[in-house]
């Protein structure tokens, strides 16, 4: 337990921008996997819109701090280079 002020406030401090990034992640998290499931499923149409989805919300997070940029480059990565696999299989 926090014995001083500061510390009182920023263990309030924390757990706002825990709540609040772990929105953010949540998101950007659903938007993926949404999208990798119609990539395997062979709906590229949607897959694709579902992929654009989940970049801007990965974009978002990275922007907000609740991702690293990397991470958030990394993953976008993966996702396009599974959909662009897909539609040459197809």
């Amino acid at each position: 337990m926090a014995n001083t002020h500061s510390a009182e406030k920023r263990a309030r401090q924390s757990a706002k921008a825990y709540a609040r990034n772990r929105w953010y992640r949540g998101r950007a998290r659903t938007y993926i996997k949404r999208a990798r499931t119609l990539i395997e499923a062979g709906q590229l149409d949607e897959a694709e819109e579902a992929v654009r989805w989940a970049c801007r919300s990965l974009d978002v997070a990275a922007q907000k701090g609740a991702v690293h940029e990397n991470n958030a480059s990394r993953r976008k990565s993966r996702l396009m280079l599974a959909l662009n696999r897909a539609k040459a299989e197809a």
